[in-house]
């Protein structure tokens, strides 16, 4: 709950500079860009930060293709446009989620409602991502970002391992 807390602070104060954005703009392809900056704010930071600790790791260890992982890094959350899930509805939904686990799945596929859609969002946005990159023709950040909450398997692919490591650490 630490980790949560000091996400929280994180997304309140979450301030992105211009040297993110040049960065953001040489990184992604046009399309995926607005993809990107319909994020909300703090989640574009939280990417951000994600993206910046993966290149680390790979840094520190070079497994796979560094940047089909920084643009999986940067698109990992694009399933969560602002709008369907700000702030308070995230801490929201974590809370539902740790307190009442059962009731937080059943909201959620139901989809309906404010909370519902809340849940539904949360549970739901590594395929709404998926989707959406496939959309653009962004088939491998796609299939990385589908299953970047998922638990781990032998065949996982090196980017996806140290995406999950990175937005574990952020």
């Amino acid at each position: 709950m630490i980790q949560r807390v000091k996400q929280f602070y994180r997304a309140i104060t979450a301030r992105i500079t211009m040297a993110d954005r040049a960065w953001v703009e040489e990184t992604l392809p046009a399309a995926a860009k607005s993809l990107f900056y319909d994020m909300h704010p703090a989640d574009q930071y939280h990417a951000l930060n994600v993206a910046k600790t993966a290149m680390q790791l790979w840094e520190e260890a070079p497994a796979g293709d560094r940047d089909l992982l920084l643009r999986a890094a940067l698109l990992h959350d694009v399933g969560r446009v602002q709008g369907d899930m700000d702030i308070m509805g995230k801490v929201l939904a974590v809370l539902v989620k740790h307190f009442a686990p059962v009731k937080a799945c059943q909201l959620a596929k139901t989809n309906t409602g404010w909370l519902g859609h809340i849940l539904y969002v949360y549970y739901q946005h590594p395929e709404i991502g998926a989707v959406k990159l496939e959309g653009i023709g962004m088939k491998e950040e796609a299939a990385i970002i589908r299953c970047h909450h998922r638990k781990k398997t032998e065949n996982d692919p090196p980017e996806l391992a140290l995406l999950r490591a990175a937005d574990e650490l952020n």
